[in-house]
């Protein structure tokens, strides 16, 4: 697959990234998270006290997998830009939740999330592996 047909499949429907982090400990931490893209930047939000913030505080190298058994998978390694509260944030927590719970709550899960969440979080894809029609 190309990136303009890879591209295309994260955003169907709501499917979730999964987030991979290494802890100070070296074992993974993996989570399902709400995204959307921003040409070759994976998008999300998190907060800096929480597991995946700390991890990705100390070591930015994170890997995205979004995966539909047994049909499709995209996996994308990478290292993670963490901005805290840009001027911006209310809009990119709502357009990452209007994708997930509709326009008519998109705003308020935006404001939800800024409450909750103080970083911004981008994934600069620069190299993947995607598959589809996986047997």
């Amino acid at each position: 697959m190309d990136w303009i047909e890879t591209s295309r499949f994260p955003l169907q429907g709501t499917r979730t990234a999964k987030i991979t982090t290494v802890g100070a400990d070296g074992r993974p931490h993996v989570v399902p998270v709400w995204f959307t893209l921003d040409e070759r930047d994976l998008v999300f939000s998190t907060s800096s006290r929480g597991v995946k913030g700390r991890n990705m505080t100390r070591e930015p190298r994170v890997a995205v997998d979004d995966e539909t058994p047994p049909c499709a998978f995209a996996s994308i390694p990478g290292r993670a830009v963490l901005v805290e509260r840009p001027d911006d944030f209310l809009e990119w927590t709502t357009r990452i939740a209007g994708r997930y719970v509709g326009a008519d709550r998109a705003a308020e899960m935006g404001r939800l999330f800024v409450e909750l969440d103080d970083l911004l979080v981008r994934v600069q894809i620069r190299s993947f592996v995607a598959r589809a029609e996986v047997v």
